[in-house]
């Protein structure tokens, strides 16, 4: 009988027979390979109850505009069922400029929230109790001046720090990697990262201080395989850093997670989830000899695709993104944003955020997957490419590492390269009609797509410039010179910069004038362009 093709493979060119038998797949040691929920490798996850006690916290990554129209959005959100916020930033607020900054033009709230003081972020949590409420920031060259602003709301709440709860990004690895929103090189990066560790296992306990994250890594074309090394030997970067600079590892190791991408391939990607958690726990106990079990623990969030979405019938993204987070439920996940329909168009439109949140509450409450830990267990599918994952994921960090490591990988565009060539293969794949992606090569229509968009109004930049430069001149002028001197002298010696940092926002310093502080001290990274 012929096949529809003469190969049959996932995104990381592991080969799928007819079906997964005795015969093909390897042993699985139960107690070495799995374990019981809850335990040690954590393949079956974190917890040994999983979504019988609770539900994963359902976000709906949401910002835009002004602060103001962000926060309406987010109690929208909230009143609709959502668990947890996260928030978007736009570019400027990314890569540490001011509204008001020339190079700031034309992209002020454009790609998410502009927030360029304590106002800003006064008016982005107005009415939200952050002591009741977890909050996920997508932000990293600035991560720990935005947190340090949240930090700030908190204390006018009267919200103790030990209270708060939440996850910065905070990966500047993957940003040289993937992404391109860096400001600084990497040693300095790495020391602001290492300083957020310390000063939050310190004063900010519930909070996660890093999302290492393989979701940009996948959308800049990477493999399954090469999402999990790759995210991976970044986390490794990340934890000998900070044990270089004299952190104990079961001080801040519970705080670490990490934010994986939901592919199309649903047992793929479910065995990645599998694959990742299990690596991890074994990289951290055997690697750095992290004793605590939280320490040992792969907490993370998921994202379904946005590289997958398309401006073509664009409902038709409703059901990948459903299949995408069906994935992430059963890999595991602790936290899940779902992608609206519309965003390969716009921001999305408040119809398209709430269908997208409709999608995870179907799983949770309809669908069954949530009411059993890890019901693919012992599937020879899933095991066998839980297994296959995890190897392959081994043999690229164990070629990183005889690079000299992470960083190293990335100077030399290693890394950025093997994501190229994964990229440039599916490119191909598409054009030639062996990937089939629905209503873009095969299955198109020549109706007209009239779904409704977002648009932003551009009379908020000018509004935002004009809130910044109120904010400089009514503060008061010497209090934040002095703020700013101080912080100089900082990142000039070794004290850890956050309380620093807090000094400044507390004083009406921005967001930018923080960031250009820093930038005369360690001046900035200049990617090296290779041939």
């Amino acid at each position: 009988m012929s096949e529809r093709r003469e190969r049959f493979e996932t995104s990381s060119g592991i080969e799928l027979p007819p079906d997964f038998n005795p015969d093909n797949t390897a042993a699985v040691d139960y107690e070495n390979d799995l374990g019981e929920p809850g335990k040690f490798p954590y393949t079956r996850g974190v917890r040994p109850d999983m979504y019988r006690g609770k539900f994963w916290t359902m976000r709906q990554y949401a910002g835009f505009a002004t602060a103001q129209e962000s926060n309406a959005r987010y109690k929208y959100l909230l009143s609709q069922g959502t668990t947890g916020l996260s928030v978007a930033f736009d570019l400027p607020t990314q890569i540490g400029l001011d509204s008001d900054d020339p190079l700031a033009a034309g992209e002020v709230g454009k790609v998410g929230v502009a927030i360029d003081s304590i106002d800003d972020m006064l008016a982005l949590l107005d009415g939200i109790p952050l002591d009741q409420v977890s909050t996920s920031m997508t932000i990293n060259s600035t991560a720990s001046t935005l947190l340090c602003l949240y930090l700030a709301v908190a204390k006018r709440q009267g919200v103790g720090f030990d209270k708060v709860s939440g996850t910065i990004q905070n990966d500047i690895l993957k940003e040289y990697i993937a992404r391109g929103t860096y400001i600084y090189p990497p040693k300095p990066s790495l020391r602001l990262i290492t300083d957020t560790f310390a000063f939050c296992a310190a004063e900010v306990p519930n909070w996660n201080t890093i999302s290492i994250s393989g979701y940009h890594i996948r959308e800049a074309g990477s493999t399954a395989a090469q999402e999990i090394a790759f995210t991976l030997a970044d986390g490794i970067c990340y934890v000998q850093a900070a044990i270089d600079v004299g952190l104990d590892i079961d001080a801040f190791a519970p705080r670490l997670s990490f934010f994986f991408n939901s592919h199309n391939n649903l047992i793929e990607e479910i065995a990645k989830f599998r694959a990742a958690r299990r690596l991890w726990a074994r990289i951290m106990k055997d690697r750095f000899m992290a004793k605590y079990p939280k320490s040992q623990m792969m907490r993370f969030h998921t994202q379904t695709a946005g590289s997958t979405l398309t401006a073509q019938q664009p409902e038709v993204s409703i059901v990948r993104t459903t299949i995408q987070a069906l994935a992430a439920v059963l890999g595991g996940t602790q936290s899940l944003h779902t992608n609206s329909m519309d965003e390969a168009l716009s921001l999305p439109t408040e119809n398209a955020a709430r269908i997208a949140l409709r999608t995870q509450q179907v799983i949770a409450h309809e669908s069954g997957v949530a009411d059993t830990v890890d019901p693919f267990a012992g599937s020879y599918a899933i095991e066998e490419l839980t297994t296959q994952l995890e190897n392959r994921a081994i043999d690229y960090i164990e070629k990183i590492d005889a690079m000299g490591g992470m960083l190293r990988a990335i100077e030399t565009g290693y890394v950025q390269r093997e994501i190229q060539e994964a990229a440039y293969q599916y490119q191909r794949a598409v054009e030639k009609h062996e990937a089939i992606v629905v209503g873009v090569n095969k299955f198109q229509t020549d109706a007209a797509e009239t779904i409704p968009i977002m648009t932003i109004d551009e009379n908020i930049e000018r509004d935002q410039v004009e809130r910044v430069r109120a904010v400089r001149e009514r503060r008061d002028s010497s209090q934040a010179d002095s703020a700013f001197r101080k912080l100089s002298e900082a990142a000039a010696g070794t004290e850890n910069l956050l309380p620093r940092i807090l000094t400044c926002v507390e004083s009406e310093v921005t967001v930018g004038e923080i960031s250009h502080t820093l930038r005369k001290v360690w001046g900035e990274y200049k990617e090296a362009v290779t041939v």
